[in-house]
């Protein structure tokens, strides 16, 4: 496929909650994914949301253990109490990063690449990139989170 130039702040699409995709299986968003995974998988990220590159919609790649995977539709729906803090950083805002407290245990529901609706648990880094990339999904950079460190 391609890899895809990344959007970077400050532009209004990554400060945007994204629309909801209608049709998982349309073709143009099969190549969106497609092109996503390589574009990751490229610049050695741990995941990808699809207004990063350019394109407003709820759309996530996740590349945990060199196996990317898609969510179309991302939605988190519980998280735990208990807490822990990654100093994250992020493709779209280079050269900055943010301690943030996040919780340790998800379970996220979605869409996966066949068009089948799915809820998986997710723990440790693996719950927080979900968490990162359904964050872009929502508008939300690590930018809008507390105090920050800027490598020079």
């Amino acid at each position: 496929m391609a890899i895809r130039q990344i959007i970077h702040a400050p532009n209004t699409i990554l400060s945007t909650p994204s629309e909801s995709v209608t049709n998982p299986l349309d073709a143009s968003v099969t190549r969106l994914i497609a092109d996503m995974k390589d574009t990751v998988i490229a610049l050695n990220g741990l995941g990808l949301a699809a207004p990063q590159v350019g394109a407003p919609f709820r759309v996530i790649v996740i590349n945990h253990n060199g196996k990317p995977f898609a969510v179309i539709n991302p939605i988190i729906k519980w998280s735990s109490e208990g807490t822990s803090i990654l100093e994250e950083g992020c493709l779209s805002v280079p050269n900055y990063f943010v301690k943030i407290a996040r919780p340790n245990k998800i379970i996220i529901s979605g869409i996966n690449e066949k068009g089948e609706a799915f809820e998986t648990k997710a723990k440790d880094l693996l719950a927080k990139i979900f968490q990162h990339e359904t964050d872009h999904t929502n508008g939300i950079l690590i930018s809008d989170y507390g105090e920050k460190r800027i490598l020079l």
